[in-house]
């Protein structure tokens, strides 16, 4: 194999996140000189099923494991064998879900040496990874109003969030900007003499009931659609797992049983308009999810995030119990680009949708705009206003030029 895309050097350094907390940046250097860096995100809403982010919890303790054990192992594999690399990484952590190193250093260098790479052969990353297919930019989702573990007296759901029908991901991410704008400015006027503010994805934390949120939403968002003349959609994450106790969905007026948050769930979609429903029930439950898809899945994308963990195996899952239609991906909560592609294939092969998606502490990396086009992705999800989710999203105003020029 070439020679110029053998590994000369790797390390790894501790940066900080959007939330101020520690996380890894990774560089790979070949042969050639070409180097490609990359830096991995955190979530605070974490499926149980997600590999270790850091070893023991720490990434001071990621970051002697590599310096021990990693380092002088990856010198010389050659990159180009991007399957291998990943393999490697495995093999070297021993473990199945990267206790070991954690999984957010695996997937800095695997996208690390993935930039090398395409930086070597002299095209996009989103090329290298995904070919020379003919590629459209996804829809940008985002984040308006947030709860759940990303806000303090938030909402129960964790995120409600727009997107529209935009013929440019400029004119898009603009729209979806404008709405954000108004909830804010409609909830001045509703929380009067009450400070607001933003949460981890810089979406409105107001202490408001889910229902007062999906009214807001969903008033704010038909004035921009008429006032920019596009079609605004409505969505959430509910991160049910995260408000599951002892089989009950915990809201702060009443419980719920699984029945109820079924029938919660397609409610919302009647009587609002929901059209994008990310983990709208707990985590383990299969079965639940299919019922909600079989009720409203031809007019609505149920997607999931903690369901699946960009996992394969519970892909197959998801697609064997039919229990949704849409999948969330991560590349951090599966470890590496080699497996994450393995889930977008999975899931594109039963013909579900995916959606590649930021995590709520987050770095200015901008891989994930260009692993959307590599997916195909149907949505882009990085917020709608903040340095580090802006950072993917103007990544993908250029690349829309490039791709259509």
């Amino acid at each position: 194999m070439d020679e110029r895309f053998d590994i000369k050097g790797t390390s790894l350094r501790i940066i900080l996140d959007s939330r101020g907390n520690k996380t890894v940046e990774a560089t790979v250097i070949l042969n050639s000189g070409a180097e490609g860096i990359c830096s991995a995100p955190a979530g605070a809403s974490t499926g149980a099923t997600e590999v270790i982010p850091f070893r023991d919890g720490r990434a001071e303790e990621s970051l002697n494991f590599f310096e021990r054990n990693v380092r002088e192992s990856l010198k010389g594999f050659n990159g180009f064998n991007q399957t291998g690399f990943d393999n490697l990484l495995k093999n070297i952590d021993g473990t199945e879900n990267f206790s070991s190193m954690g999984g957010n250093v695996s997937t800095a260098l695997s996208i690390a040496l993935a930039k090398a790479v395409s930086k070597e052969l002299g095209i996009p990353m989103y090329r290298y990874a995904g070919g020379n297919f003919r590629m459209k930019a996804p829809k940008p989702i985002g984040n308006v109003i947030g709860g759940g573990k990303h806000a303090i007296n938030g909402t129960t759901f964790q995120e409600f969030l727009v997107s529209n029908d935009s013929s440019s991901f400029l004119e898009a991410i603009e729209v979806n900007a404008l709405v954000h704008k108004r909830i804010g400015q409609k909830a001045k006027d509703i929380m009067k003499n009450v400070s607001i503010g933003v949460g981890d994805e810089r979406a409105w934390v107001l202490s408001i009931s889910d229902e007062q949120a999906m009214q807001l939403l969903k008033d704010s968002a038909n004035e921009i659609a008429k006032e920019k003349k596009v079609k605004v959609y409505l969505g959430f994450d509910a991160a049910a797992s995260s408000f599951y106790e002892k089989g009950k969905y915990v809201y702060k007026e009443k419980k719920r049983d699984q029945g109820e948050q079924i029938q919660y769930i397609i409610d919302a979609h009647k009587n609002y308009g929901f059209y994008y429903m990310e983990d709208p029930m707990d985590e383990a439950d299969f079965e639940g999810h299919a019922e909600i898809t079989k009720a409203i899945g031809k007019n609505a994308l149920i997607v999931g995030d903690d369901l699946y963990t960009t996992n394969a195996s519970r892909i197959r899952k998801g697609i064997e119990t039919k229990a949704t239609n849409g999948v969330l991906i991560k590349v951090n909560q599966i470890g590496t680009l080699t497996d994450t592609w393995d889930a977008v294939k999975t899931a594109t092969s039963a013909s579900m949708e995916n959606v590649i998606s930021h995590r709520s502490g987050e770095t200015t990396d901008d891989f994930i705009a260009h692993l959307s086009l590599a997916f195909s992705s149907t949505f882009i999800k990085s917020g709608t206003i903040g340095g580090e989710r802006l950072a993917k999203l103007n990544e993908l105003v250029r690349l829309q030029e490039e791709i259509e020029h």
